[in-house]
Formats: C-alpha cells, structure tokens, sequence
C-alpha cells in the first residue's frame, strides 16, 4: 500500500528516478501545478492572517497591502515564487515561453514595487497591522508601476487562458471530452480575469463610486477572483485536475 501510494505521488509529480541528475522542475506539468496552487492559495492564506493574526472582520484593501504587513513574507515570497516559475517555464511553442516571461518579470515587479501605504503616518495607531511606511515622496511613480506590473500580470495570464492553452493539434471536431471541457474552464477563467481587472480599472478611474468601491474592498475581492482564477486554468493545465482518461 505505501509502494502504491509513493508511486502515485510521483507520478502525480511527474518525479522521473530513472534519470541521473534529473531536475523535478523542468518538467512543465509540475511547474504548472506549483503555479496554480500558489496562486489560489495565496488570497486564502492572507484572509486567514486578517481573521487570525491581525483579528479584524474582513481582508485588506487590496492583496498588495499585505506588504505593509507582518504578512508581508507570505506575500513577496508567493509572489516572488509565482514569477520565477513563469520565467522559467518554456511552454510547448515560443509564444508560451515569452508571454509567461512576460507575466514572471511583471509578477516580481509587482512585489518589489509595492503599492501606495497601507497607513496614513508611521506607527499609525489606527492600523496596528501596518508595520511598514515608505516616504510619501516616492508614493507616485511606484505605486504607478506597481498598478502597470500587476495590469500587464493579469493580462498576460489572461491571454495564456483565453489563446494558448486552448490550443491543439487535434482538429476541433476530433477532440476528446475532456479537452473540450478544459477549454471551456480556460475560457471561463481568462474572461473573468478580464472582467476583473475592468472593475478595478472603473474604480481607479472613480467610474464606479469611491464610496461603494471602498466600502465593498472591491479591490481585493477582484485580485483575489483574478488569482483565483488564473491558479485555476493552471491546475487544468497542469492535469491536476480533469485530466484525460487513461486509455
């Protein structure tokens, strides 16, 4: 029973013991997997921590304030192991490999740029949780980049969702069950991420009122939907889940 079990876990990892000096994460399917989960359990994790560690009702503004946090490591290194991956991953065409570039280096930019502050002053005593502030000097470039890294992330994953994953060299009429289902959760997920984003986008542009935006941390719920989504379409893509039937 534990053969089978360690057998399983290693082909679910896709471990190959037979090569001498083997990488475990150069195969595609692992690095996937390891995305996908990174980025679905990262806005759980930093829920937790508000519930938890900070003791407040809610989550935060946005994901990227947790950086002002004694959650701040849960959060760089995340973020940090999310893009690295992307970077390293080839992809099965040159497309996929520059795209996910792409959305690596925006995925670092993001977390060494960080957003606006979290508090108002230093030590301000209404935000015990902010355990960081940055001179307010530097507030307006860097939180500018930080918005265009974290757009050109979403983006990136998005387009992988919508176009590349989808992709096949079966004829559409001559693909199996389970292909044609996962092609409709990247669609799914790609168009939510997009959907997401824009509401973001309504809210910075103050289309949507401060004061709903605010009240609802519309935000976070949005990046947290879009990572959620984008974790998603790479566990399918990984096989983690619906993968084919073996024959």
């Amino acid at each position: 029973m534990k053969d089978q079990k360690s057998q399983t876990l290693s082909e679910s990892l896709n471990l190959n013991y037979a090569s001498d000096n083997g990488v475990w994460l150069h195969q595609g399917k692992t690095l996937r997997k390891i995305v996908g989960t990174a980025g679905i359990l990262l806005p759980v994790l930093l829920v937790a921590s508000s519930l938890t560690v900070f003791e407040m009702s809610g989550p935060l503004e946005s994901i990227s304030h947790y950086y002002y946090t004694r959650a701040a490591t849960l959060f760089t290194v995340t973020v940090s192991l999310i893009g690295i991956f992307l970077i390293v991953y080839s992809g099965e065409e040159p497309v996929d490999f520059w795209v996910s570039n792409i959305a690596g280096i925006a995925a670092l930019c993001v977390a060494f740029f960080p957003t606006n502050n979290l508090a108002e002053s230093c030590c301000d005593a209404t935000m015990p949780y902010a355990v960081t502030y940055f001179d307010e000097s530097q507030e307006g470039w860097r939180s500018t980049f930080h918005y265009i890294s974290a757009a050109v992330f979403l983006v990136s994953l998005a387009f992988m969702a919508l176009f590349l994953f989808v992709k096949s060299n079966t004829p559409k009429g001559k693909r199996c069950e389970e292909k044609v289902r996962r092609n409709k959760v990247y669609r799914i997920c790609g168009i939510v991420m997009i959907v997401a984003l824009a509401v973001i986008m309504l809210g910075l542009t103050e289309i949507i009122s401060p004061e709903t935006y605010n009240r609802l941390k519309l935000t976070f719920w949005m990046e947290a939907l879009a990572v959620e989504a984008f974790g998603l379409s790479w566990l399918v893509k990984g096989e983690a889940i619906m993968g084919d039937k073996p024959n």
